[in-house]
């Protein structure tokens, strides 16, 4: 039977009191341990651990004994390969990619580490995005003329605890609460969601309190968050306000998301999106793009400000609705996740 071990890189501005000593405080971190725990409840052996960087693997894979070492995200140089292939020759390594191809294009050296990946025997590729898998599988049977790639390129794809509330809006509060969550850069679009937000509390005759993350700014951000706090600190007479929290452990972020109105994640590239997972795991009704493969409702244009308006403005109305189809429909992809997972590792 398959033993697996999670391996993540701790990130370089790791803080011991933010996060709780083990280096990481990321969707990254969740996706991984949500994976964990999924599989040691099917009764599949798993173990999740952080190292400084990939000078601890070794100790870590001789010590757990895994058959399948599961990387996440690229952070792992190929040439390192040469020798963890040496020392643990039965090992099965799985590098997992988090992100659709536009997002991985900020990634530099992206392209070029997936192709020398490729070249080492019992080294696969997982993806969490069906669009992705098929890019990197033509990517590599291009690469490689005449070598199967079915199986050396895997799906693998998020998998989300299944812990739902509900709850109401206020609607006698001066204020409208959104939340906007996830780490600032480009593709997340948070500036388009400002305006239809804005828009959408305006007409319903609200102040707007847009609640962000833009202490996590990534990739080029900074010109969205400049951006960001020029337009609210332009409304401050009008009383919209743009409120920014800092990256918190999981228990306290789920307790900030139950305490919105309304949640947007209209954003340019998605595999999974967790954040919005769990504003609707507390019960906050939804604003998305297509781009979240899990959401059935509330799926609006991400280019589009007035549809997000509009999109807002139902889901203000029919909160109920919003938030019961997209865990309904959440559901339904986590238990496929499950089934994926378990014939990859119980067969394997």
């Amino acid at each position: 039977m398959a033993r697996v071990l999670f391996i993540l890189k701790r990130k370089e501005d790791y803080n011991v009191d933010r996060d709780n000593h083990i280096g990481l405080s990321t969707g990254l971190y969740n996706s991984a341990s949500f994976m964990n725990d999924m599989l040691n409840e099917m009764g599949i052996e798993s173990k999740l651990v952080v190292v400084p960087d990939n000078n601890y693997i070794d100790r870590e894979v001789t010590l757990f004994k895994p058959t399948h070492v599961i990387i996440e995200a690229l952070w792992v140089v190929p040439q390192k390969f040469q020798i963890l292939q040496k020392l643990h020759a039965d090992v099965k390594w799985i590098i997992r990619l988090h992100s659709e191809m536009p997002f991985m294009a900020g990634e530099g050296m992206a392209m070029d580490w997936i192709a020398e990946y490729s070249c080492f025997k019992n080294l696969y590729i997982g993806v969490n995005a069906p669009r992705m898998m098929r890019e990197v599988k033509n990517y590599l049977q291009i690469k490689h003329p005449g070598r199967i790639w079915d199986y050396r390129v895997m799906y693998l794809p998020n998998f989300y605890p299944q812990q739902y509330k509900t709850k109401k809006i206020d609607k006698s509060k001066e204020y409208i609460d959104i939340g906007c969550f996830g780490a600032v850069r480009p593709l997340k679009n948070h500036l388009l969601q400002a305006f239809a937000a804005i828009e959408f509390a305006d007409k319903i005759g609200k102040k707007l309190r847009l609640h962000v993350n833009a202490g996590r700014i990534e990739m080029q951000g900074h010109a969205s968050v400049n951006n960001l706090k020029s337009v609210f600190e332009h409304l401050y007479d009008q009383g919209h306000r743009l409120i920014n929290h800092t990256w918190t452990p999981r228990e306290q972020f789920l307790e900030l998301c139950g305490q919105m109105d309304l949640g947007m994640q209209c954003n340019f590239s998605e595999t999974f999106n967790i954040v919005g997972a769990d504003l609707i795991s507390q019960g906050v009704p939804l604003i998305g793009s297509t781009e979240i493969p899990w959401q059935a409702m509330g799926i609006r244009d991400a280019t589009n400000s007035l549809d997000i308006a509009e999109g807002l403005e139902f889901a203000y109305k029919y909160p109920m609705l919003n938030v019961k189809i997209n865990q309904m429909s959440m559901t339904h992809y986590t238990n496929k996740t499950k089934k994926i997972w378990y014939k990859q590792f119980k067969e394997n």
